[in-house]
C-alpha cells in the first residue's frame, strides 16, 4: 500500500474480501434489475405505447448509490485505500464486465465477473500488486468490450 508506515495485515484476505463484496453486489444488481423488468412488465401490460414507471428512472441511481456506499464501507473495514481511487473505477467501469458476463452466461457469470473485477482493482491499491491488478482489470475490460461489441 502507498502509506508511509509498514502494512502488517496480509493482502490476500483483503483482496478476497473485495472479490466477495464485488460478487455479492453484482448478483444483487442482476436480481434488482430483473425485478424492475418484471415490475415494469406487470405495470405496463395494459399500455400499448411507451410506458415508464418510477423504477425505470430510479434503477440505475439506486444501484450506483448502493454499490458506492457498500464498497466505501467494506473497503474502509478491509483497509483498502485510497478508497475513492479504487471504488469509482470499480463502479463506473464495472458495468462492462458485468453486462458482458450476464448477457453471455447469466447471473452466475455476472457474479464471478464482479468478484474478479473488484479483486483486480483492489489489488491496484498496493504498490507491489499495482501492475498485476491493473493488467487483470484491463484484460477483463477489453474482453468484455469484445464480447459486447463483436
Amino acid at each position: 500500500m502507498s502509506t508511509p508506515h509498514a502494512e502488517t495485515r496480509p493482502v490476500v484476505p483483503r483482496a478476497f474480501g473485495a472479490a466477495v463484496t464485488g460478487a455479492v453486489l453484482a448478483y444483487g444488481a442482476v436480481l434488482f434489475f430483473t425485478w424492475v423488468e418484471h415490475h415494469d412488465a406487470r405495470a405496463c401490460e395494459a399500455t400499448e405505447g411507451l410506458c415508464w414507471t418510477w423504477w425505470d428512472w430510479a434503477a440505475v441511481p439506486v444501484t450506483l448509490t448502493a454499490a458506492l456506499t457498500v464498497l466505501m464501507i467494506v473497503y474502509g473495514r478491509l483497509g483498502i485505500g485510497p478508497r475513492l481511487a479504487v471504488v469509482l473505477p470499480t463502479v463506473v467501469l464495472g458495468v462492462f464486465p458485468l453486462a458482458a458476463a450476464e448477457t453471455t452466461a447469466g447471473w452466475w457469470a455476472a457474479a464471478l465477473a464482479g468478484g474478479a473485477w473488484s479483486c483486480a482493482l483492489a489489488l491496484a491499491a498496493w504498490d507491489r500488486y499495482r501492475i498485476p491488478g491493473l493488467s487483470a482489470a484491463a484484460a477483463l475490460l477489453l474482453a468484455s468490450l469484445v464480447v459486447l461489441y463483436r
